[in-house]
This record gives C-alpha cells, structure tokens and sequence, in this order.
C-alpha cells in the first residue's frame, strides 16, 4: 500500500486533470448550500480554495450574502489555527502557503453543535476517511471541537475504497461531490 506521501502527489494528480472543473464545482456548491445542515448551520466555517480545489469562493460569497455567520482559518505557528469571522472576501489577504486568510484580528465565532465545518482533502473513503495536505492544522483544530459537523468537498473521482488513515486523523461527517452528498459514519 502506498504511504500518505505518494498518494498525495497520485491525487493531486488526479485532481488536476478534472475535466469540466468549473461545471462540477457549480454542481458541488448547489448540493452543498441545499442541504439542509448547511441550511440549518449557526456559523460555517470555510477554507479559501487555491490551484486545483474545489472553489470555494462562491459557496463563501453565497453564506456570506445568506446571512450565516462565516469564518475563515489563519494558520499560526506550531500548527495552529483559528478561525476568524468575515463579512466580506475582501478581508483576506496572502497568507500562510500563499492561501487567502483573514489577518487575525476579527472576532473568533461560537462554537456549537449546529456550527459545520467545511475542510479541505485530496482524497475521502465514503466512511469519512481523509487525506488532507499534511499538515495537521484541521486534525488538530477539530479534535479541540468534537461537537462540530465537518464536511469535504471533492470530486466523485477523489472517493476511494482505502486511505492510510491514523488514529489522530481527521474522519469527516459528510462528503459533497458532484452527484451526492455522502453521510459518513465518522465518529
């Protein structure tokens, strides 16, 4: 079996040679602001999407005009990350790894159960696996809040039978893709 290493170049890969982008990503944001727990949600948090990922700016500017409480992450030293309110995407600037981040300085949101959490991922297993980048800023943030719902966007190429997944590692609630929104049973 492939380490983590080599399955993050293989997917990103992958990943990158999507065809019809912009039409499955139009696809995922529909699935994802329909469904009833984002509908629902108090807050959503949200990564900025770079390269290849799934946008994740229209799905931000569609919470953002719906009135949800949306937050952004600004990773810190030691792995760190907070999250950090915005009303506008004009409040990100280049951050850390050359991703838009809010500076820091806005409020922190609530954390409740009925905040989700939007994560990034190279790859899922349907039971909520997760290959992330490598960092370990989402295993590490969400492990502080059980209580949040997390969910991946990715392509329906990018669900996998098998991924190397460790017992720190984050396990996803939800997967929206293009064609499903998969219910996982993480945790």
């Amino acid at each position: 079996m492939p380490d983590k290493s080599s399955l993050r170049k293989q997917f990103r890969e992958i990943r990158g040679s999507i065809s019809d982008k912009q039409l499955r990503d139009v696809k995922i944001a529909e699935r994802l602001l329909n469904w009833s727990k984002i509908i629902s949600a108090d807050t959503v948090l949200i990564y900025a999407s770079i390269g290849s990922e799934i946008d994740t700016v229209s799905i931000t500017e569609s919470l953002l005009q719906s009135g949800k409480t949306v937050a952004l992450p600004k990773c810190r030293e030691n792995g760190i990350m907070t999250f950090h309110v915005i009303s506008s995407l004009s409040q990100l600037k280049k951050g850390s790894y050359n991703i838009p981040e809010p500076d820091g300085t806005s409020e922190s949101p609530a954390i409740t159960s009925d905040t989700v959490c939007i994560v990034p991922g190279l790859a899922f297993t349907a039971d909520g696996g997760r290959l992330g980048y490598g960092g370990g800023f989402y295993d590490r943030f969400t492990s502080l809040y059980p209580e949040l719902f997390t969910v991946g966007l990715a392509y329906e190429k990018l669900i996998t039978r098998y991924l190397p997944i460790l017992p720190h590692d984050l396990k996803v609630n939800a997967i929206a893709t293009e064609e499903r929104i998969v219910l996982c049973s993480a945790k």
